[in-house]
């Protein structure tokens, strides 16, 4: 579980660099994750993690690297090889909707998480998580990956840090490919369920998703547990970012007095 400490490495631009990856490597964590998600406050589609993985061998990132939420589509896509060629390996993992329905928004997150891990073959020495909260840490309860009839990986030592995507190249790098990879799965989905207009909004609370949903209710790729337009009467679990509205950008938030960072 990740502890709440300071650290010295900070940059104030919205440039992301290795600056702090290059001091928790000085620190001995040699090979280092940067992890993002993608989807969580979406009402439909799997919520998306993105895992980079590099060493000191890894030199500055490619030129243009910074969070997907800052570059165009065009552009994401375009980054995506030079980001494949650049890191020591990557991968993005997801949950559906059944899943999310099933255990929960952070359930699922710490599911996609660490579908990623496992799918890269190698455990990091440490992972830089985005964020102010350790999702990916595996919980006190037991039995959460039971139904999947997966086995979990160890779960490596993670430390958080808020607004990573913006510092660290190799979050910013994780936060594209999970873009990438998730905005094609929802454009893929677009044609089977037109009325929605996933292939714009790609599966967020947009205006004429809501509108979709009033009138025609929801599909199997809906969080179906949330409070949904045309699901009258549920009073299940609504994640606190399932109404943002928006063009299928993930927005960026602030914490105030939030810690800079946590270590193991």
């Amino acid at each position: 579980m990740a502890t709440t400490a300071t650290t010295a490495a900070r940059t104030g631009s919205r440039k992301p660099s290795l600056r702090v990856e290059r001091a928790l490597q000085r620190d001995g964590h040699r090979v280092l994750a940067g992890m993002d998600e993608v989807g969580r406050g979406a009402l439909a589609g799997p919520v998306s993690v993105g895992v980079v993985m590099i060493d000191e061998t890894c030199r500055s990132a490619p030129t243009g690297v910074k969070d997907s939420k800052l570059l165009t589509p065009a552009a994401r896509v375009a980054m995506v090889p030079k980001i494949q060629r650049w890191c020591l390996a990557h991968a993005v993992g997801h949950a559906s909707p059944a899943e999310i329905d099933e255990i929960g928004i952070i359930a699922a997150l710490r599911l996609a998480g660490c579908r990623a891990l496992a799918a890269m073959g190698v455990v990091p020495d440490l992972v830089i998580l985005d964020g102010n909260h350790d999702w990916l840490t595996a919980p006190d309860e037991v039995g959460l990956f039971a139904f999947t009839g997966e086995e979990p990986p160890a779960t490596p030592p993670v430390t958080t840090m808020t607004k990573a995507d913006l510092k660290c190249s190799s979050v910013a790098a994780a936060s594209v490919l999970a873009k990438v990879e998730r905005d094609a799965m929802m454009t893929a989905y677009a044609p089977q369920h037109p009325v929605y207009g996933w292939e714009v909004n790609k599966g967020y609370a947009a205006p004429e998703h809501m509108t979709a949903l009033e009138l025609h209710g929801a599909t199997e790729l809906h969080r179906r547990s949330w409070r949904l337009p045309g699901l009258p009467g549920q009073d299940e679990r609504v994640d606190e970012k399932a109404h943002e509205v928006g063009d299928g950008v993930d927005q960026p938030t602030t914490a105030a007095n939030e810690p800079e960072m946590s270590r193991p």
